[in-house]
């Protein structure tokens, strides 16, 4: 199986349940003024009248929690935002418990940790083990330049993933992360960590000039070590690092993307093959941004991953101050061209515009 029962049974329950039974506090609509201390903020509402509403509008809920213990990294990637956009706070940390908090008002059954370099949190190990006792599934996101020294602070299990950032192999990824020797010490991290009994993915960004037969070359590498999985995704230019230099368009995506089947008929990719066929241009999708909420120092971070235009306080204020009909392509110019897994995904996997036989390809592709 392409992951554990438990987590695929689990996560098919969440679903089906709040499908029909939706919170109902996280379905309303208070408008507000925006966020006026946000250097990064756009305010653009769309009143055309070709606006399509949006089939889940009223029936939100979470899928993924990103969790943001910190934003301090060892690295300063390309095409990352993070240390840009939160230059401000850059020093600052979560506790253990405001982890936690997070982790619970919002009941998400997959958190993804995430920052900055989560490994470079103190309570880390802590955290892992209580949401690890909590039956969460947990993708610990990190260059992985960290794990053989923190290793022992963690315990192998099936819902956890140490899920390693790799744009290519060792000359190309190193350049996109501005260092040399990142991608051999990463693969240090794999190999020792896959030795303890860990399970082991990789996250890849695909840029512009990102050669798809690389992406291939490095996932044939990594099979000798008995990597667990593969997650691809096109990168997207953001406010904090809009350079369209390296940044692609749909129609860019969409030739990028065009073989992504010959990889995914050879490796196991977790990105769910409805949303391969949307990078294709075979599907589209609404954006389904609540789907994974952001959760870092400055509170609950809307409206999505990407694009910042508040913080709140509260979950409930993140669904329901959030003019989730304002974003989307068509409706805000900078998502026109967005096609990333933690918009979209969440769309895929909640059978938003399905297709005939849908249902016995995930089943197919979850079994294989």
């Amino acid at each position: 199986m392409r992951f554990p029962l438990s987590m695929t049974a689990g996560m098919a329950s969440y679903i089906a349940r709040n499908k029909f039974r939706p919170n109902p506090e996280w379905q309303k609509t208070v408008v507000t003024a925006p966020d006026a201390s946000n250097p990064f903020r756009i305010v653009y509402t769309h009143t055309g009248a070709d606006r399509k509403p949006h089939p889940m509008i009223n029936k939100r809920f979470p899928l993924v929690l990103m969790l943001e213990p910190l934003h301090t990294c060892n690295l300063t990637c390309t095409g990352c935002g993070r240390i840009r956009e939160y230059e401000s706070t850059i020093t600052q940390k979560l506790s253990l418990q405001q982890c936690l908090d997070a982790v619970h008002e919002c009941g998400a059954p997959i958190v993804s940790i995430c920052g900055g370099e989560p490994m470079l949190y103190p309570e880390l190990g802590p955290l892992t083990a209580k949401l690890i006792e909590e039956n969460k599934t947990i993708y610990l996101c990190t260059n992985g330049m960290f794990i053989q020294k923190r290793l022992k602070e963690f315990k192998p299990a099936d819902k956890f993933f140490f899920n390693v950032h790799l744009d290519g192999m060792e000359k190309n990824h190193d350049i996109a992360v501005e260092r040399e020797g990142v991608f051999r010490e990463a693969i240090q991290g794999v190999k020792a960590a896959k030795q303890a009994g860990f399970r082991v993915c990789t996250n890849t960004t695909v840029y512009k000039e990102t050669d798809m037969n690389e992406i291939e070359e490095m996932f044939e590498y990594l099979a000798q070590f008995k990597v667990d999985g593969h997650t691809i995704s096109p990168a997207y230019g953001y406010s904090s690092v809009n350079d369209r230099e390296i940044f692609m368009t749909r129609d860019d995506i969409h030739e990028k993307f065009k073989t992504i089947d010959k990889l995914a008929d050879r490796f196991p990719l977790f990105s769910t093959p409805t949303y391969l066929e949307f990078l294709q241009g075979k599907r589209d999708y609404p954006c389904t941004a609540w789907g994974n909420p952001t959760y870092n120092v400055k509170g609950w971070k809307g409206p999505c991953y990407l694009i910042t235009d508040g913080h709140y306080k509260t979950f409930e204020e993140l669904m329901n101050k959030t003019q989730w009909e304002n974003y989307g392509a068509g409706n805000d110019p900078r998502c026109d061209h967005c096609m990333v897994h933690c918009g979209f995904e969440p769309s895929a996997a909640l059978g938003i515009n399905s297709k005939l036989g849908d249902t016995f390809k995930l089943m197919t592709w979850a079994f294989r």
